[in-house]
């Protein structure tokens, strides 16, 4: 199963939550609120998750091992910060 499309969401205003994110696997299924989250020790990706009656909140989907859950948060943060770098350059319109 491979990841062929990621839509990254910036959110402003807010300090830990930084995008919302959707991926699609294999061009036929689809994963939404997937959250990038800029922790105490860098960003990272947050699962989508309910939450529980006690309080507490259960991922809905989430990766079975390490190198799965590694790639994948390469993919989105990489297509995270080509995002972030796309929108600190200048449109043609100001560059005039």
């Amino acid at each position: 199963m491979r990841i062929t499309e990621i839509k990254v969401l910036p959110v402003d205003g807010d300090e830990k939550l930084k995008a919302y994110v959707t991926i699609k696997l294999d061009d036929c299924f689809v994963v939404r609120d997937m959250k990038v989250i800029k922790g105490t020790t860098g960003y990272f990706v947050a699962m989508p998750a309910k939450k529980m009656k006690d309080g507490t909140y259960r991922d809905l989907v989430h990766p079975l091992d390490k190198p799965t859950r590694q790639k994948l948060e390469e993919l989105v943060l990489d297509e995270y910060n080509k995002i972030q770098r796309d929108d600190e350059r200048p449109s043609l319109r100001e560059a005039l």
